[in-house]
């Protein structure tokens, strides 16, 4: 989903955090929600190397289309299994939002105290790009996208059950529709509104 260019100086430790945030929000959730899993297999941490995929990282490299390591919750454990997964779905794109409009703001506050440098500028606008994209990205209810899950939380039994079963193809699917700019196209509208939502309240904040 984000290629590296020249400037990845700059890309490397903005999209891990974008990254790391993400993966760690759905582990807390999971914890939070009843479940060990998470903290048993070390990934209830900020450390981005117990996130990271390597094979997600070379398609990164190769095709400008990564990911992270999902982390493994079991549902069984969950208070409420439907409600858990709910919400452990929609903790990581609600992290990677929060943490976009953490970026803003301290990349406001340190422009107007003319306090930014040229490095920090960078890392701080691309983490902002990163998070928002991912937060969008991960929000599509198609599998294996926490929309999916999203979606599958709120559906009855058996209409969960029917869209689950197009889950072995998905991953091929949407690598083709990312590939010939579908999903690009469906999602460009909900960046820009999460971009201006953003802007305005950093702006309501600092002025």
């Amino acid at each position: 989903m984000f290629g590296l260019g020249a400037d990845m100086i700059f890309r490397i430790p903005a999209l891990l955090i974008a990254l790391t945030v993400h993966e760690y929000a759905h582990a807390r959730a999971a914890v939070w929600q009843g479940d060990p899993t998470p903290r048993f297999m070390g990934r209830l941490t900020l450390n981005p190397v117990a996130h990271l995929d390597p094979i997600g990282l070379l398609m990164l490299w190769l095709f400008k289309f990564g990911w992270a390591k999902p982390v493994p919750v079991n549902p069984g454990n969950f208070h409420n299994p439907r409600r858990g997964m709910l919400l452990v779905s929609l903790a990581g794109p609600a992290a990677n939002i929060i943490t976009a409009f953490l970026g803003a703001l301290i990349f406001a506050i340190l422009t107007k105290g003319h306090l930014s440098t040229n490095w920090l500028d960078q890392i701080l606008i691309l983490s902002i790009m990163y998070n928002v994209v991912l937060a969008v990205f991960n929000l599509i209810p198609f599998p294996p996208l926490d929309g999916s899950k999203i979606l599958t939380s709120l559906l009855p039994g058996r209409w969960a059950y029917d869209f689950e079963r197009i889950t072995p193809y998905s991953p091929i699917i949407l690598m083709a529709l990312i590939y010939f700019g579908v999903i690009g196209i469906l999602i460009s509208p909900f960046i820009d509104g999460l971009y201006l939502i953003i802007n305005n309240l950093v702006k309501f904040i600092i002025i």
